[in-house]
């Protein structure tokens, strides 16, 4: 730093900036030089489409069958008879690798509807988001 005077000859007590000036740029410069590159992006794996078409999964329809006046109706999940123990882990094996979690549930015009509120609860506890009702006529077109 160099010693100032003022226009009177005495000397002057001011700070000269021009040098801190040139410090502080040559430590910007500096730490502009040091400082670890930038990431542009992160390196990902995109799937490749293969040329095989995916067939669309069958829908899943369960059945209620009437058996009697007083008994508990038949289940069936597409034609296979399924005991009413077993339908909650039937149907979760069914729709753990599907995306679309949609069943249709039919039930004879002769059964009770505890049984269809039930059959309900339990296909959606599987994990089934949608469930539609069927009625016969419904099951005809469809087939």
């Amino acid at each position: 730093m160099a010693i100032t005077t003022n226009s009177q000859g005495r000397i002057s007590s001011e700070i000269n900036m021009t040098p801190m000036i040139d410090v502080l740029l040559v430590l910007l410069i500096i730490f502009l030089m040091i400082r670890p590159p930038l990431k542009l992006g992160e390196k990902v794996d995109i799937p490749r489409p293969s040329n095989q078409k995916t067939l669309a999964p069958e829908a899943i329809v369960i059945q209620l069958q009437d058996v009697g006046a007083g008994k508990i109706p038949t289940l069936k999940i597409n034609q296979q008879e399924v005991n009413w123990n077993h339908l909650q882990g039937r149907l979760q094996d069914i729709y753990k690798s599907r995306a679309e979690k949609v069943a249709f549930l039919k039930g004879d015009p002769d059964i009770a509807f505890q049984f269809v509120a039930e059959v309900v609860d339990i296909t959606h506890s599987a994990g089934v988001d949608h469930v539609g009702l069927l009625g016969s006529a419904d099951l005809a077109k469809s087939h």
